[in-house]
């Protein structure tokens, strides 16, 4: 049987935590027994930090007219992909603002130029409200901006923007935002392109246990539907130099055993997604381990950089070695992967 929203509400509500990362654990087990933990190597490209959605969650974004507001280069751009490639890199996670005046043809010519000129590098780019965005400006449909940027070399889209999926929670936190409906038909689109996609979720502002686990059902249904989801991967928010704590101080830095309680949830929940991500980089070193003992079977991307939760007060970091020894100090096996997490190194003993 599956387990049921109210369930899994129950759990997260009064599970003893240990019990829960057992639970979670062999659930994990039981999806990857070979005992490997993956990580890929990877670089967050910021093409913009120009936003007109102004989320007061964000402590990344600026207007057009801030001194400090950018556009890179191409060649900026080439310079960054060449630093990854040079330690190793396969991926780019490609994201900006939601830059109020670029169209489909910039970001045409944005994708093309880094598949011919670096076709061994995977573009794993553009939010959800990304591609709606650019299907609005440029008055065509998210169908249509998927399918052009697939051809010019985009090969899969990241989860981010979902926040929470609940227009309650996200008509507060991001008023101009798009809703949870069209967060969910960006990648139901993709994902019947072929385009594969993660999934995500930002818990720690203002949502209930109740709208966590409502979030994940529509996770799970979307995945019943398409198969396009590789990964789920949770964080909690990051309230530094943010509107959002000026606006509601209430709210509180989220602790480690709540993590790690959601976490585990997740792995319980979502039996349809084989892969679950730790966020090492909003928990830390430590945490972002244990959470391989809690459900997680993936320690993410080494992160060459980071700017938007770093922006808002989290400034972790990890090297290839340091992921490769915390694998190893749970007895589990290390490995690198690509983005549709093929193996491409294992590290033994």
């Amino acid at each position: 049987m599956r387990m049921t929203i109210d369930e899994a509400v129950d759990l997260i509500r009064h599970a003893d935590l240990k019990e829960l990362g057992e639970m979670a654990y062999a659930r994990k087990k039981e999806l990857h027994p070979e005992g490997i933990t993956t990580f890929v190597v990877d670089r967050n490209i910021n093409y913009t930090n120009i936003c007109w959605v102004d989320c007061k969650f964000c402590a990344f974004y600026r207007h057009e007219k801030n001194d400090d507001a950018y556009v890179l280069s191409f060649e900026e751009i080439d310079q960054k992909i060449e630093e990854l490639l040079a330690i190793g890199g396969t991926q780019i996670l490609f994201q900006g603002g939601v830059h109020p005046k670029l169209e489909i043809e910039w970001y045409e010519d944005l994708v093309e130029h880094i598949h011919t000129k670096y076709p061994q590098i995977t573009i794993h780019g553009f939010s959800a409200i990304e591609i709606d965005y650019i299907a609005r400006r440029s008055g065509i449909s998210i169908r249509e901006v998927l399918r052009r940027l697939h051809a010019k070399g985009l090969s899969s889209i990241p989860g981010a923007g979902a926040e929470i999926l609940s227009d309650r929670v996200r008509d507060i936190v991001a008023p101009k935002k798009l809703d949870k409906d069209t967060w969910l038909e960006v990648h139901r689109e993709a994902h019947k392109l072929g385009i594969k996609s993660t999934a995500t979720m930002m818990f720690g502002t203002v949502e209930t246990d109740r709208e966590i686990v409502e979030h994940l059902d529509h996770v799970r249904r979307l995945q019943d539907e398409t198969g396009g989801f590789r990964a789920f991967i949770m964080w909690s928010f990051q309230g530094k130099n943010t509107r959002l704590m000026e606006e509601i101080p209430t709210i509180t830095k989220q602790s480690s055993n709540r993590y790690l309680r959601l976490l585990a949830v997740a792995r319980l929940f979502l039996d349809n997604v084989p892969n679950i991500q730790s966020s090492w980089v909003t928990q830390g070193s430590y945490i972002g381990q244990m959470a391989l003992l809690w459900g997680a079977n993936d320690l993410g991307s080494t992160m060459m950089e980071e700017n938007v939760v770093s922006a808002a007060g989290a400034t972790n970091r990890m090297n290839q070695e340091e992921m490769i020894r915390l694998i190893r100090d749970i007895g589990e096996t290390p490995a690198k992967r690509n983005t549709a997490y093929e193996i491409l190194e294992i590290f033994d003993q």
